[in-house]
């Protein structure tokens, strides 16, 4: 019995000991929250010049990106007007041709005899033509002296009336094959390059068959798909700066047409931006970039600057050395300043021009803690290391 008595003891004096250690460890935790919690009204928090923005007038520009391919507003494709072999093409891709230039000849052997054919019966329709009239004229005397009958003359004015439709029918079948002897001549119907050479000659083609395509790179212009939501912002007009493959500088367009219809399975909506010529440029290259949509000045701060985990958005501003928080209304979303540095967005109200805010990349500051602001030429890396680390123990 005395045994297990002191069993127990022991063990009420172990339990009492670990509960005496584990409260000193709760009482110190306590006494350095407390001392964190204080932090913030007596060690001033260290800004880097990344860390702040000033809300000031800037101007915004909100865009649209857009892809598509290069193509020429003016092209044509030689197609045969006459089936038969390809006697001659004069023209390569790359070679530059005008309107009503020579391109090819298709051979015309066949064409020449079915002319002559047709002009032979216009002759022959012709010499018709002649018989029946004189004896319309014959028998319309007959008829005056009464040795013919009416009957008679009759039947004159209508074989006269057949020849004459039977000559108009050659002269047509004659026109006809001198338009199809003139078809076996290729001609370029506009002025521009060749792109592609579709036949060799001593080929045989039938009627329609594609010959010679040509584009005309004076004018060119983007297709491009817009999605439905995003055309109602695009205006005539509206400059649009691109990047073509191959091309170094940027390329300016503008939007020259919108379709009123809508793609029937995508549903997006083509925009045409006519693009200003420049070295380089083909058809077929594929090119992207922004159409402007809106570009104005006004308040500004960085898209960063502005803290969205409550209901109304807000910014930390600086006023007398302490972090407050600000509501504030905002405004245009800019893609970028006109300058291209970072993504802006309007301030209409909320908070002046001139005010310091931090921006995101301090992390969760508490209104009213302590801030330096950094000096004019200090250097940016140490003290964003310091800002960082301050801003983690003000958490």
């Amino acid at each position: 019995m005395k045994r297990k008595a002191a069993w127990w003891i022991g063990a009420a004096i172990v339990l009492l000991l670990v509960g005496a250690a584990l409260g000193r460890g709760l009482l110190a935790r306590k006494a350095e929250q407390g001392r964190m919690l204080a932090r913030p009204a007596d060690v001033a928090l260290e800004l880097a010049p990344l860390d702040v923005a000033v809300v000031r007038p800037r101007e915004l520009l909100r865009t649209l990106e857009i892809t598509g391919a290069i193509k020429a507003v003016n092209s044509a494709i030689v197609k045969a007007k006459v089936a038969g072999e390809v006697q001659q093409l004069t023209v390569r891709e790359g070679d530059r041709v005008t309107t009503g230039q020579v391109l090819g000849r298709i051979d015309a052997t066949e064409y020449a005899w079915k002319l002559r054919q047709a002009q032979e019966q216009s002759a022959q329709a012709g010499a018709q033509l002649d018989i029946a009239e004189r004896a319309l004229e014959n028998n319309r005397a007959l008829v005056n002296q009464g040795f013919i009958s009416k009957n008679a003359l009759d039947t004159s004015v209508s074989n006269a009336a057949a020849a004459r439709a039977a000559l108009q029918s050659a002269h047509a079948a004659a026109e006809l094959a001198r338009k199809a002897q003139n078809d076996t001549v290729l001609r370029a119907p506009i002025t521009g390059d060749v792109s592609q050479r579709a036949v060799q000659p001593g080929e045989r083609v039938s009627v329609d068959a594609k010959l010679i395509e040509i584009v005309d790179l004076s004018r060119l212009e983007i297709e491009a798909a817009v999605a439905p939501e995003d055309v109602g912002a695009v205006r005539i007009g509206a400059a649009a700066r691109l990047q073509v493959d191959g091309i170094a500088a940027p390329v300016l367009a503008r939007v020259a047409r919108i379709n009123p219809a809508a793609q029937a399975g995508t549903r997006a909506v083509m925009v045409y931006l006519a693009v200003e010529p420049q070295p380089g440029l083909r058809q077929g290259l594929f090119a992207k970039g922004r159409i402007e949509l809106e570009r104005r000045t006004a308040s500004s701060v960085p898209a960063a600057a502005v803290r969205i985990d409550q209901a109304r958005p807000y910014v930390l501003a600086i006023e007398d050395g302490s972090v407050v928080q600000r509501g504030v209304e905002l405004g245009l979303r800019g893609d970028a300043s006109a300058r291209g540095d970072e993504a802006l967005v309007e301030v209409r109200s909320g908070i002046a021009d001139g005010s310091t805010v931090l921006r995101g990349t301090v992390g969760a500051v508490r209104e009213g803690v302590r801030v330096r602001l950094p000096a004019i030429g200090e250097s940016a890396s140490p003290s964003t290391a310091s800002a960082s680390s301050a801003a983690t123990a003000t958490r």
